[in-house]
Parts: structure tokens; sequence; C-alpha cells
């Protein structure tokens, strides 16, 4: 059941407007579990490999010593440096991680909401702020859950990322001849503390940004649904229209709070294995003393188009992804 729904059934017809203002949503309870997931996992792998090559560009940036190269320079770099394969160093161990992530992501941001909204839909809560609540518990939950994962595949996905370029050598000088290689060599250097390193900074980066991102989203769809009106509803195109221009912005504003935190946790994850790991105060003041506040926004350009195209991609495809998941006869 919806949210409008829900509300529609308790109060009646006080707030009937306030329900036609969104289209019904497909719940945690409608989807055909198996399906969501192996489609997900399909859908997920396709726009991560879209989107890698930013990825890799923004982790460049951020690691390299000053003088600070602007990022057109820096992929000319890497392309003159590697060819077109040094924009997807990395990857195979950055898609290994992704399905069981994803899957651990969504699981708990679909289950998470599900209970919250009930929960504030019983309390007497307004529908819109329920909503709200409902978007930024789910997305807390599933930061959290996801980072289990996550964390060991972006470290050794981003020692791949940086090992040839210059500025590894200030930060890594291990060589990896590929994921599982540097697993291992991890692992035996600093044990599971090394493939956890910066875990409770990414959870501290990822999981308010999160909440902030799928709280915005859900208020930037419904006023725009607003604005679209209910006579457009059922109309995929509006709703991957509304739904993308929603993700985009609520990606743009997270890229730019995080973006900090961001850097001083690539900085910390890329540096390698048995070397001595500065506190988060530490290593946040060495990254000023090198080029001012201005350092902390290193990368931020493709971080930015990266979050904001990763944003509207990742939920068209999701909110699209539940449709296809949905159990028989329950849209």
């Amino acid at each position: 059941m919806s949210f409008s729904a829900a509300r529609v059934a308790e109060d009646g017809g006080e707030v009937e407007e306030e329900a036609r203002a969104m289209p019904a949503e497909v719940s945690w309870e409608m989807l055909d579990k198996s399906r969501f997931f192996v489609l997900g996992a399909a859908l997920f792998s396709g726009v991560s490999a879209a989107l890698y090559p930013a990825v890799v560009l923004k982790t460049h940036l951020q690691v390299a010593p000053p003088p600070q190269a602007a990022a057109s320079a820096a992929a000319a770099a890497i392309l003159r440096r590697d060819g077109p394969r040094g924009f997807y160093r990395g990857f195979g161990a950055s898609l290994a991680g992704t399905v069981p992530a994803r899957a651990l992501y969504m699981a708990a941001l679909e289950a998470t909401k599900s209970a919250v909204s009930s929960a504030a839909l019983r309390l007497g809560v307004a529908e819109p702020a329920a909503s709200a609540a409902a978007s930024a518990a789910g997305g807390v939950s599933a930061a959290v859950a996801a980072q289990v994962v996550w964390t060991p595949v972006d470290i050794v996905s981003q020692r791949l990322m940086v090992q040839t370029a210059p500025a590894a050598t200030a930060t890594a000088t291990a060589h990896y001849r590929g994921g599982a290689d540097a697993f291992r060599k991890i692992l035996l250097a600093d044990g599971v503390r090394g493939l956890y390193r910066g875990f409770g900074l990414s959870v501290l980066t990822y999981a308010p940004s999160s909440a902030a991102w799928w709280a915005s989203y859900a208020t930037a769809q419904r006023l725009l649904w607003r604005v679209v009106g209910p006579a457009h509803h059922d109309s995929l195109g509006a709703a991957m229209a509304v739904q993308g221009a929603s993700a985009a912005a609520a990606g743009g504003a997270a890229a730019l709070v995080t973006m900090p935190l961001d850097t001083v946790k690539t900085r910390l994850q890329v540096m390698d294995a048995g070397a001595r790991s500065p506190t988060l105060a530490a290593a946040a003041r060495e990254l000023v003393r090198e080029g001012g506040w201005a350092a902390c926004y290193r990368g931020f350009g493709p971080r930015w188009a990266s979050m904001s195209l990763s944003a509207a991609t990742m939920v068209t495809a999701y909110e699209f992804l539940k449709r296809l998941s949905a159990k028989e006869g329950s849209l």
C-alpha cells in the first residue's frame, strides 16, 4: 500500500487531495524479491560500468599532491599513460562487490521505509512528513548495511585505480596484479582492519548523506508531481522525468555536503597496508596544509557529475525495477 493510500484509508476525504498529488508507490510487500534482486544486479552493474570513469578521475584528483592539475589534464594524463583501460582499473573488484552491496542496500532501504512509514502513519503523522521520515531512516540503514561490503571493495578498487599514477608514490607503493592479489596483500599486511580502514568515516559520510538524499528526493518528487499534475501519473515518460530531476538535485546537494569527508576518507584508504594510518583529524589537517580549504573539494567536479548522473540514472532504473518486480495483480 502506498503512503497516500494508507492515509486515505485512515482519514477518508481529509487528505484526498494529498493522495492525488503522488502516483501509487510500489512497496516492499508488493515485490517479487527474487526478480527484484536478479534484475537489480543486472541494471546496477550496467550503470556502475557507465559511471566508473568519473569515480577513477575523482580518486586520482583527491590523492594527488600539489600542484593540483585540472580535471581535464588529469583525465588526459590517465589516457596518455594507460589508455582507455586506465579509467577501468579496479572495475572488476568494484563490480564483484556491487551485487551484494546493492542487494543489502535495497533490502535495508525498502524494509526500513515500509516499517517506519507504517509506524508513523499509525501515530497520526502527516503523510508528507511520514514519507520524508521513512525515506531518511531507510537511507541511514541502507548506507550502514552496504558499507559492510562496500568498504573493503572500495579500498581494493581505489588502490588499483591509483597504483600507476605519479601521486601513488606518496601514498601507496605496493604493486597489485588484480583485485584478488590486492585483497590478499592487504589482509596479510594489516589483517581485517586493513580492509575496513575508513569504515567509520565511510558510515559518517554516507549515512547522513543517504538520509538527506532520500528525504530530499521524496520531498522533491512530491513538489514536482504537484506541478506535473495527476493527469500524468500513469505516464512512464513523466515518471522518469520527475524521478530523474528529483534524484539529480538530491545527488548534487549530497555531493556538496559530503565532499570534504569523502576526500579525507579516500586519502586514508589508498595508503599502503601496514603504513601507520593517521587519525581523521591529522589527515584533515595535512590536507588543508597542502592546499587550504579548497583541497577538501579536489575532484568535486567529477564527483558532483558522477553523483548527480548516478542518482538520476540509478533512481530511474530503481523505480522501473520495482515496477518490473511487482507481483502479479499488486499494481
